[in-house]
């Protein structure tokens, strides 16, 4: 189907203005967090609500994490586990850097 040159415009407008529509974000956040899932999938042993004899672990919910990208913000659900850690080697984990505060001392 091909679009009228008037539609095209309209598309056109809409995607400068960023009124919604958003072609890139939520692609890329959904096909994100698929490898999420299916990594976790991989370390647990079975899919979610599978039961197998091969499950290692059990989802626990999830835990929601934002990755920052230079266009936008890609919210995703990492999955708990009730024995054992699970983080995505997909995603760099939070680090703490030494000597964020101010030390106080006293001469």
């Amino acid at each position: 189907m091909a679009l009228g040159e008037s539609a095209l415009s309209e598309l056109l407008a809409a995607l400068a203005a960023g009124d919604g529509v958003d072609l890139v974000r939520e692609p890329a956040q959904w096909a994100l967090q698929r490898l999420i899932d299916t990594e976790a999938t991989a370390v647990i042993g079975a899919e979610r609500w599978e039961r197998t004899a091969t499950r290692t672990a059990e989802r626990n919910g999830t835990r929601s994490r934002v990755l920052a990208t230079a266009t936008s913000d890609l919210h995703v659900g990492i999955s708990k586990l009730r024995k054992g850690t699970f983080f995505p080697t997909s995603l760099e984990p939070r680090r703490h850097i030494d000597g964020a505060t101010p030390r106080v001392t006293t001469d």
